[in-house]
């Protein structure tokens, strides 16, 4: 049962007057089901990054927002993204990740597809030993691609295609980050983690764009990246984030540190960014090695959050690769306790969405904006049907 839409005029008030997002959107279903639609199937959102298929014929099925999905790299070497049925009675395809030597091939009638995507074999589908039917059109019965794009190895899709081309959708960050516009490689194994969190994916996005934060949850990188060494990064409808203007390179017992990226300018000897990306990712750069988190929702309380570290040679040192990663993920593992502790917050009747400070939590309210702008939008759409 739909619940009743909420009203969310406080939310678009300017910062100083605005409470945010209620209670609702982190506890209620069906809430989280609308914002599902609006939010991330309307939106380009990360699903994977190009390491979880690094070979042609790599399959990884992975459900996003309820929907099977199947990441998988064709022959040729394209990464795409398929609805995982087939189409003949709508059974999933692949169930563990796996190598498509041939075809893929549905375990349940055998209806056979390409790496790209087209109904090869339909054995049987006109009777015992034919198989070709007048009424089955092999030419219109592919798997059902979902529009994707690649940027900083990260696998965008937008499942309703009705999003304008990523480059015009994220031109304002692809120029902001445009001398990063570097190869990427990926750490490997030692260089890809999950944590699995008790909170509305939301509440990740609004922890991680902010740095007021930083003296009570992660005393080590305050140690040396002091509050007042941050600034804001606000860009309305797009991203929010934070940057620092004193970034310390990770060193080794020798003395070495990781290649930088080729090309920088000065700003990033000692700068580095953290920038979410609206809906559900993730970012951050520095001189030396990026990361992504990518946000899946798994429930309206749940979220999966699968980080990747990035580096600008293939060769990096494998101990000093580790520690890098050890470091983040206890970075990172900082921030669980504080979203678990806002999602049982928000069971509170009385809590009223919460009240920001104007000087500190602009990155937050911005997030919060664009939700309400975009839920607006989509109800109002829905009206209009």
């Amino acid at each position: 049962m739909a619940s009743t839409p909420t009203d969310l005029s406080a939310v678009r008030k300017p910062i100083a007057n605005a409470l945010g997002l209620p209670n609702g959107h982190y506890t209620d279903p069906a809430l989280h089901a609308e914002e599902s639609q609006a939010l991330l199937q309307e939106c380009w959102s990360g699903l994977a990054v190009t390491a979880d298929v690094p070979e042609p014929g790599d399959a990884v099925p992975l459900e996003f927002m309820g929907i099977p999905l199947l990441l998988l790299r064709d022959r040729s070497g394209v990464v795409r993204v398929f609805q995982n049925i087939c189409r003949h009675r709508g059974m999933i395809l692949v169930e563990e990740p796996r190598k498509i030597e041939g075809a893929i091939r549905c375990p349940y009638h055998s209806w056979c597809y390409s790496t790209e995507g087209r109904l090869v074999a339909t054995p049987h589908v006109g009777g015992p030993g034919q198989n070709a039917h007048e009424n089955v059109k092999r030419s219109e019965l592919g798997l059902i691609e979902v529009r994707s794009h690649i940027w900083r190895e990260i696998v965008w899709i937008n499942v309703s295609g009705t999003a304008p081309e990523f480059e015009d959708a994220n031109a304002k960050l692809i120029e902001r980050w445009s001398e990063f516009e570097k190869p990427l490689y990926h750490g490997g194994a030692d260089s890809a983690f999950r944590l699995d969190v008790n909170c509305n994916w939301k509440l990740a996005v609004e922890n991680y764009c902010e740095s007021y934060h930083l003296p009570w949850i992660h005393p080590g990188l305050n140690s040396y990246s002091r509050l007042e060494d941050h600034y804001n990064i606000e860009e309305t409808g797009l991203y929010s984030g934070q940057g620092t203007l004193v970034y310390r390179q990770l060193k080794g017992d020798n003395g070495d540190v990781f290649a930088d990226f080729e090309g920088l300018s000065d700003k990033w000897d000692k700068a580095a960014e953290y920038i979410a990306v609206f809906p559900n990712v993730l970012l951050g750069v520095h001189r030396d090695h990026a990361f992504v988190i990518i946000l899946r929702p798994e429930a309206q309380d749940k979220t999966s959050e699968h980080i990747h570290l990035f580096y600008a040679t293939p060769d990096t040192d494998k101990d000093l690769r580790a520690r890098n990663t050890e470091q983040w993920k206890v970075v990172f593992e900082e921030d669980v306790f504080v979203v678990e502790g806002m999602q049982r917050g928000r069971a509170a009747p009385g809590f009223d969405g919460g009240h920001f400070s104007p000087a500190m939590d602009g990155p937050t309210h911005l997030f919060h904006d664009w939700v309400a702008l975009r839920l607006e939008a989509h109800r109002t759409d829905l009206a209009a049907e």
